[in-house]
């Protein structure tokens, strides 16, 4: 397995951050336990003092958030609960499709979705003129080369057949990562959404086979295929691909990866909701990064990007996506 070390210091330093937040709330349970008995004795004590108010003028109103989703998954379950805990109630509506989160948003039958990096997103506005923007970042998956029957990139032969997303955004990025892995070479002016036609060297006849990105890791085993270029995250636990069968690993912390940055998407008239920041929370809770790290292998990692960031690189990209419309 070959892979190319590189810096990212605004994503690295993201995600240090995010680690150290996590480390320094499980330090802080201990006094918010302390905390909370104490506040909890002084609630009865006022509440028996104030008996004659009415119950629900005490009771502090719950919020609630539908979020479109492509599939179901413990990690969403265990965001759902720290929500709860919060006073946050969210329903995650499962479309089983990557274009559906987004039209239900734009329709309005849902308040948000969680599925998508700003590179398919920005596609998307593009393409339907709408304005769906980030709320917060989540997570970024792990993208590489990987094979059934190969060891190394250099055993890939000459006219082999390699499967990438069929999509603009995630097929782009499967030739970036051939490029990076040095198979191919692109256009100096590829952009963010390159394509087959900006592939300029091609030393070894590769035939590019596109194929949608859910369903390449049921493929992986097609004898046909040499390899395939993919999200590690997708391949099923019980198929047992992880990061170090790559041919090729991506550094998912390169800069270069920013527009890979999954995020929670809104409508723009409701990006201002506080249910959002509650929703931020409960994805910075060490609970969330454990359940996530039980269910993905580290085929993921949560990420904290300003959302400033996210909206002005979207901006850039829908105009990227808009010129090759």
């Amino acid at each position: 397995m070959s892979e190319k070390p590189s810096e990212s210091p605004d994503l690295r330093t993201a995600l240090d951050a995010s680690r150290q937040r996590r480390r320094t709330v499980w330090l802080s349970i201990a006094a918010v336990a302390v905390v909370a008995v104490i506040v909890g004795v002084v609630a009865i004590v006022a509440n028996l003092t104030r008996s004659e108010e009415p119950a629900a003028a005490a009771a502090e109103e719950r919020l609630s958030l539908r979020i479109a989703v492509s599939e179901d998954s413990d990690f969403q379950s265990a965001i759902a609960d720290i929500a709860a805990e919060k006073g946050l109630d969210v329903t995650w509506v499962n479309v089983d499709d990557w274009v559906l989160p987004n039209t239900e948003l734009a329709a309005g039958t849902v308040d948000g979705n969680a599925f998508q990096h700003i590179l398919y997103l920005s596609n998307f506005n593009a393409q339907n003129d709408e304005d769906l923007t980030p709320v917060f970042s989540t997570l970024i998956t792990q993208w590489g080369i990987f094979s059934a029957t190969l060891g190394d990139t250099d055993e890939i032969p000459d006219g082999g057949r390699i499967a990438i997303p069929d999509d603009p955004s995630n097929g782009g990025r499967a030739l970036g990562i051939l490029a990076s892995a040095g198979l191919v070479e692109l256009s100096k002016d590829a952009g963010d959404f390159p394509s087959v036609d900006d592939v300029t060297a091609n030393p070894k006849n590769l035939q590019f086979v596109p194929i949608a990105a859910t369903t390449i890791p049921q493929q992986f085993d097609d004898p046909s295929l040499s390899a395939v270029v993919v999200g590690l995250s997708y391949f099923d636990p019980s198929q047992g691909i992880t990061a170090d069968k790559a041919l090729y690993l991506d550094d998912s912390l390169d800069e270069k990866n920013l527009p890979y940055i999954n995020v929670v998407a809104s409508r723009a008239d409701n990006a201002d909701d506080p249910a959002w920041k509650i929703l931020e929370e409960a994805y910075a809770d060490p609970r969330a990064a454990a359940a996530l790290e039980k269910e993905d292998k580290g085929a993921t990692v949560l990420v904290q990007v300003p959302v400033e960031t996210l909206r002005t690189k979207l901006a850039d990209l829908e105009k990227s996506a808009a010129a090759n419309g």
